[in-house]
């Protein structure tokens, strides 16, 4: 009996110095945490190049102490609700344009922009024209559904003589603003942006207009089968986008400043050879 006892006094001795250890490895891991100290920034972004981009960003934030999460998007409209109801703390895909559409759609957004960090010149593209000249009689022009790009698409044709627009429409231009059509081309507005490459890898359209960062997830050859692109005077610029009240924290200033610095400008010039421009 008093064996009996013994063993079960070791055992309980053991289940509690295990416990206590237990206890003690959790102290040490909390205070182990505690004393990295990084605060931690999500930011939402579309797959090219945004995302890409904030990946260069990661460990030149990780050096001002945050860590930085990478949330990615594959439309437009997902990113802005996500921050309004702040399961991020920024988005990075959009331009001034669609940002004033989307805060017009939605008053319930309060959103401010805390600084312009790349230009997407928006590209015409054919495999069969090399110019806007070339298109015939009745050419199909596919371009997206997003009225925010019509007023920087459109522009591109007319600059061009293909079409006149509605004298002082500017960068708010619609397809109904076309007052000459001499070739009656034909100006498709059903697809989403985030399809348009697909519709011309598959031969869709005798044109197709093609937002950079969706040509670029695409693969589509910028170089060989961009046909018209904006002018570099008037392309918009991406944006970092808020909540209202965010704009002064630590944590934003220091995704600015990281984004605008040498080695993120440096990376963009390298990796997409003029497609993305950086915005000094």
């Amino acid at each position: 009996m008093k064996k009996l006892l013994f063993t079960l006094f070791i055992g309980l001795l053991s289940i509690a110095l295990v416990a206590c250890g237990g206890n003690d490895d959790a102290g040490n891991d909390g205070d182990s945490k505690e004393a990295e100290g990084n605060k931690k920034l999500v930011v939402g972004a579309t797959l090219v190049p945004h995302a890409e981009v904030l990946e260069q960003a990661k460990p030149l934030l990780k050096e001002k102490g945050i860590d930085l999460e990478i949330k990615e998007f594959t439309d437009y409209i997902l990113p802005n609700v996500a921050l309004h109801e702040k399961e991020i703390d920024a988005n990075y895909f959009q331009t001034p344009g669609y940002l004033d559409l989307q805060l017009k759609d939605n008053p319930n957004f309060d959103f401010v922009s805390v600084a312009e960090i790349h230009k997407e010149p928006i590209g015409i593209y054919s495999k069969e024209y090399r110019n806007l000249n070339e298109l015939p009689d009745g050419a199909k022009i596919i371009m997206s559904n997003s009225f925010s790009d019509h007023g920087r698409i459109l522009p591109i044709f007319e600059r061009e003589g293909i079409i006149t627009l509605k004298e002082g429409v500017g960068d708010q231009a619609r397809v109904e603003d076309i007052v000459d059509n001499p070739k009656n081309l034909d100006f498709s507005t059903l697809i989403e942006a985030k399809l348009l490459a697909t519709s011309f890898e598959n031969g869709e359209g005798d044109a197709v207009v093609i937002n950079t960062n969706y040509a670029l997830e695409g693969g589509v050859n910028i170089a060989e089968d961009g046909i018209a692109f904006e002018g570099d005077d008037v392309v918009p610029a991406n944006l970092i986008v808020v909540n209202k009240g965010d704009e002064d924290r630590e944590e934003i200033k220091a995704l600015v400043e990281v984004l605008k610095s040498e080695e993120i400008q440096k990376f963009i010039e390298e990796e997409y050879a003029g497609a993305v421009i950086s915005v000094q």
